[in-house]
């Protein structure tokens, strides 16, 4: 593995784990030129996925696109990370076992808007400000009493 402070070609794995949601092995590595340390995380990418975005423009899926994404939108809710490397694992899952070489970019965007919607309701909509692109604060007012109504209903069933 490359070191990502003097980019030597070779380091020495010094402890490695599984992380908390199981779905990626986190190592300690040590740079044997520097003697710097960093973490890597591997985890098991079952296809090359291609995200087709809106102007039809294509580019290779990028976990880390959605990890920032509902990083923001969960900024400063008190959502701990753990939560949010499950919601990212999940919709990676989901999207590795659709069987597709392609997925449009907005279908991500609902598996995002659907976890978000479980997880905290003002990340979602930040999420969705942004991924629905409201112009108006007459947009966050529709959308934020279609998220108390939903939130009605589902209390009332439970």
């Amino acid at each position: 593995m490359r070191c990502p402070f003097c980019a030597h070609d070779d380091s020495q794995v010094k402890d490695s784990r599984p992380t908390e949601d199981n779905t990626a092995i986190r190592r300690r590595r040590q740079c044997e030129s520097c003697g710097a340390r960093f973490t890597t995380f591997e985890r098991v990418q079952l296809r090359d996925i291609t995200v087709v975005k809106s102007d039809s423009g294509r580019e290779p899926f990028d976990r880390n696109k959605i990890e920032r994404s509902v990083a923001l939108a969960c900024r400063k809710r008190g959502v701990s990370q753990e939560q949010l490397d499950q919601l990212v694992s999940g919709i990676q899952r989901q999207v590795e076992t659709l069987g597709d070489a392609e997925i449009a970019s907005a279908r991500i965007g609902e598996m995002v808007m659907d976890g978000l919607r479980q997880l905290d309701s003002v990340a979602y909509i930040r999420f969705a400000s942004v991924y629905r692109d409201f112009s108006e604060a007459r947009d966050f007012e529709e959308f934020a009493s279609s998220v108390r109504e939903i939130g009605n209903r589902d209390s009332d069933e439970g």
